[in-house]
């Protein structure tokens, strides 16, 4: 890779970390008017497009010669917030040390928008323009509390603007090992949220004396048992399918291929095990508003996460396989949103093996399903014939060692990664647009 390309990501970088974005507020005007400034430097069309003054959203474009594809390489510069009395170095320092470069937003997700800009304005400087279609470069704003001042409003009231027919974005990218092969995971989908509540009644009383009154709580216990110690049966969709197969396992028997993974590295469970169905996660639990009142109603909310193509049915019966029958308990759904996703197979996708192919020819991609949700969600509702992948590709740091940094203290990226991931966004829009 050009040293020069990894040392203008990491300088790049080092200057996106210092400003602090955390959201909220966000305050991400100085931020992009630092990339408007160095993306117009280099011959794009720049606007500034947003709801709020201060949190404007950058939208860069490189017009081809010809008519043709719109490749978009996303990115969001808010952040989540950071303690520095946590933090080995500033988390607004982009401090260099020990081969990396630390600070918020590092890994999530101003490295990539770091890598993404660095490559685009090092193609535009050199001459190069576009074929065949645009190039777009987007930086948006609100991306971690939903996207409402960003993504989301961006493609509904600019959409003619943001347009794309590919799109490249966070949630995939770092590499993992497994049975002694590399694999790079490609996000193709995200899981739906269906969150409800399970209420379950009794009679109040006086607390101190526990057997007057039917204490609605306590009926929850059995419920979080079987939260803690059962699971739904796997339903596995395309993108699961897919994985299991470029992992050499037998997507017709999940369990089997789950019981090697577990096998050959546990730490391969937690991170794709719930891309195979419908999961729960208890997170509240609320009752008596008094310490002294036997609570007659007590509620636990769930957060139900559900692959693309399963909805509604696949929950309650997941939901039957965990609790049994329904009888004790009260079912209320807080929210039902379907998982959104793109094909597992397009010519993007073709041409990011190629790319690894050429870079790490022992290794190969994997699709996978995210089980959160990004700003991709907003460009395939927007545009249900984009393309759209989570892809920013990592070879020094693996997916073993990022994971447990996004949104944590000590967040940071090997340097080196930065300069390859650049690197694959200059390839990228080469082989698409020409």
């Amino acid at each position: 890779m050009p040293a020069d390309l990894q040392q203008e990501t990491t300088e790049l970088l080092q200057r996106l970390v210092q400003f602090d974005t955390v959201n909220p507020p966000g305050n991400e005007r100085a931020c992009q008017e630092y990339l408007a400034a160095h993306l117009t430097a280099a011959g794009f069309e720049v606007e500034l497009l947003g709801a709020v003054e201060e949190r404007p959203n950058l939208v860069a474009r490189l017009r081809g010669e010809a008519e043709g594809p719109t490749l978009c390489l996303l990115g969001h510069v808010d952040t989540v917030l950071a303690n520095p009395d946590e933090w080995e170095h500033d988390p607004w320092s982009g401090a260099l040390a020990d081969g990396y470069l630390w600070g918020r937003g590092a890994l999530d997700m101003k490295s990539q928008v770091a890598a993404e800009v660095a490559a685009a304005v090092s193609l535009a400087r050199e001459g190069w323009r576009p074929a065949k279609g645009d190039l777009l470069v987007v930086s948006v704003v609100d991306e971690e509390t939903g996207g409402a001042l960003g993504a989301q409003w961006l493609t509904q009231n600019h959409p003619d603007k943001v347009r794309c027919d590919y799109l490249l974005n966070e949630g995939g990218g770092e590499v993992f090992e497994y049975r002694g092969r590399r694999r790079y995971g490609v996000c193709t989908a995200e899981k739906g949220v269906f969150r409800f509540t399970l209420t379950t009644d009794g009679v109040a009383g006086h607390a101190s004396q526990p057997k007057m009154g039917d204490n609605a709580l306590l009926k929850l216990a059995p419920l979080l048992e079987a939260f803690a110690t059962r699971q739904p049966s796997y339903e596995l969709t395309e993108a699961p399918a897919a994985f299991l197969r470029g992992l050499g396992e037998n997507p017709a028997d999940p369990q089997a291929a789950v019981a090697r993974m577990a096998a050959a590295d546990p730490r391969l469970i937690p991170m794709f095990e719930p891309m195979f169905g419908v999961t729960f996660t208890p997170t509240k639990v609320s009752a008596s508003e008094k310490i002294n009142v036997i609570p007659s109603r007590a509620r636990l909310s769930v957060d139900c996460r559900v692959p693309p193509g399963l909805g509604e049915e696949s929950v309650r019966r997941a939901l039957a396989e965990v609790l049994g029958p329904e009888e004790g308990y009260r079912l209320e759904f807080d929210s039902r949103i379907s998982g959104n996703g793109s094909p597992v197979g397009s010519r993007l996708r073709e041409a990011i093996n190629g790319w690894i192919s050429s870079q790490d020819p022992a290794a190969s991609t994997v699709p996978l399903i995210l089980p959160g949700f990004t700003d991709s969600r907003h460009f395939r509702a927007a545009f249900p014939d984009c393309v759209a992948y989570g892809f920013f590709p990592q070879q020094h740091q693996t997916r073993f060692e990022t994971a447990p940094l996004v949104h944590s203290a000590n967040e940071r990226i090997d340097v080196r990664d930065l300069g390859f991931a650049a690197t694959f966004y200059k390839d990228v829009a080469r082989e698409l647009l020409r």
